[in-house]
């Protein structure tokens, strides 16, 4: 018989509803190209994988929807702003997780306390983060397991919504994007062509 990690369902709870409450977000604003600076043209609107969760035993893909412009100086497909770290498929509060258990364990029990936590990443995906300095990580403690302060802004400003929708904007913030001190959340055009052909 499997043993039960010691994860409190008020936190599964907390995580699972953050997650889940980000199903259908549109990120749609670009100030300027990321790459010259140039102005930047709407061009389509793209599904990106923001998480996989589990419920009631089911895995269920959380997806938001990024705008993507076309820079009419330097030609660059780029996307919106939007809480993604380069030539990642999982959003940056997911990788933020990952990136402070994997500081405290194994891989392989980092995937497991995922799982107790209602998120599905396999090992390979967490050892491949691991391996990439994505800068500092601003987090707490959280009943004895460190959380990334994004997951938990995230899951404060869902409580109280009573229906009403998440706003791109606010999940930007709550997620700590943009920051200079951290990495930049834009894509280079071969990573997102890569992306794209994942996802569809």
């Amino acid at each position: 018989m499997k043993k039960t990690l010691p994860v409190p369902p008020m936190l599964t709870d907390l995580v699972g509803q953050a997650l889940a409450s980000m199903d259908g977000v549109k990120f749609t604003c670009l100030d300027a190209c990321p790459s010259c600076s140039g102005p930047v043209t709407g061009h389509d609107l793209r599904a990106k994988r923001f998480a996989v969760i589990l419920e009631n035993a089911k895995e269920r893909t959380i997806r938001v929807y990024v705008k993507r412009f076309y820079c009419r100086r330097c030609g660059t497909l780029c996307y919106a702003d939007a809480p993604f770290y380069p030539d990642t498929r999982l959003a940056s509060p997911v990788v933020d997780l990952c990136l402070l258990l994997s500081q405290q364990m194994p891989f392989n029990r980092v995937a497991q306390y995922l799982r107790a936590m209602g998120i599905v990443v396999d090992r390979g995906t967490i050892r491949n983060y691991a391996s990439r300095d994505f800068g500092a990580i601003p987090a707490t403690e959280l009943f004895g397991l460190p959380l990334p302060l994004s997951l938990l802004n995230l899951a404060t400003s869902t409580l109280g919504r009573e229906r009403r929708p998440i706003v791109g904007a606010e999940a930007l913030a709550a997620c700590g994007f943009p920051s200079t001190g951290r990495a930049a959340p834009h894509d280079r055009r071969s990573s997102e062509e890569r992306y794209q052909r994942n996802e569809e």
